[in-house]
């Protein structure tokens, strides 16, 4: 009989620990669906299982969504998934999609607090988190924010580098003008880190089977997001379609997504109604065996 040192048991544990992470164990009792709603993070935000990305191919205030739709095209995307149940609105400053937050409150058609709004903003300073805040209600047309993220955070010390930033955010939040703050994140170093934070409440992470557009493999990915939810964070998963290079896989990905615990909900970008039918067809489908 092969005998097995201590450094081979070790490294053969972690294999298998890491190939029963990525597996599903079991499915779900019940058919898991896009309009599934969970409070999330210490501060009990509602968000649907399903968000409603505004950033595909997304920088310099554009992105897809808003070169195609406008702003009263894509709020009457979310007009049509909010009579579905699918009522979060994912943008960011660098997507230039607040204008369609705007053009959908403004119709009145969705009760502000029916609706949960995420964006994210670039600021490295608390001056310009403070303007920017202003400016992001301004053109929101709201007077808070539901889900305020540090946008695409890679330093395992973002925590120190961008304090003055969150030390605005935490005021914001006292003063009631936002009610959930977190990072959007770009390292799995800065994921770390984040489970520790006692700062952030909600953890934005990028998520797919193959491992495209990720921080890391996701043999590395995934049991980190799961240290997320147990210190009580909310795990928002994208890049969930691996910004479109796994459309030729997406039952693969969107069974990944939502048979995957350490992840409450995930966005995708939809840039129609085609889109958003399909997906509201296809997740509770995958959700369950064959």
């Amino acid at each position: 009989m092969a005998r097995t040192n201590r450094r081979d048991f070790i490294r053969q544990s972690l294999a298998l620990g890491s190939a029963a992470a990525l597996q599903v164990n079991a499915w779900p009792a019940q058919a898991r669906r896009a309009n599934d709603v969970f409070e999330i993070g210490p501060t009990k935000v509602r968000v649907s299982r399903l968000l409603l990305g505004s950033g595909t191919f997304g920088g310099g205030k554009s992105s897809n969504q808003m070169r195609k739709l406008g702003a009263d095209g894509l709020a009457d995307v979310w007009w049509n998934a909010y009579d579905n149940g699918v009522f979060v609105w994912d943008t960011a400053d660098t997507y230039g999609s607040h204008a369609a937050i705007k053009a959908a409150l403004n119709l009145k058609r969705i009760p502000r607090e029916k609706v949960t709004i995420s964006t994210k903003t670039s600021a490295r300073n608390g001056e310009d988190m403070k303007a920017s805040l202003d400016r992001f209600l301004q053109e929101m047309g709201t007077d808070y924010i539901d889900i305020v993220l540090l946008h695409s955070r890679m330093s395992p010390k973002w925590d120190e580098l961008d304090k003055s930033v969150m030390d605005v955010l935490s005021e914001a939040k006292v003063a009631r003008k936002v009610r959930t703050v977190g990072i959007s994140c770009h390292s799995v170093e800065a994921m770390k880190l984040a489970a520790k934070s006692p700062w952030l409440d909600v953890c934005l992470c990028r998520i797919n089977p193959a491992g495209v557009r990720m921080d890391a493999p996701v043999e590395q990915v995934l049991p980190v997001l799961a240290d997320l939810k147990a210190a009580g964070k909310g795990v928002l998963g994208m890049k969930i379609l691996g910004e479109g290079q796994l459309r030729d896989r997406v039952d693969e990905a969107l069974r990944y997504a939502v048979t995957k615990d350490a992840v409450h909900a995930f966005s995708i970008g939809v840039e129609s109604r085609d889109e958003l039918k399909d997906l509201l067809e296809r997740i509770p489908k995958v959700s369950q065996p064959a």
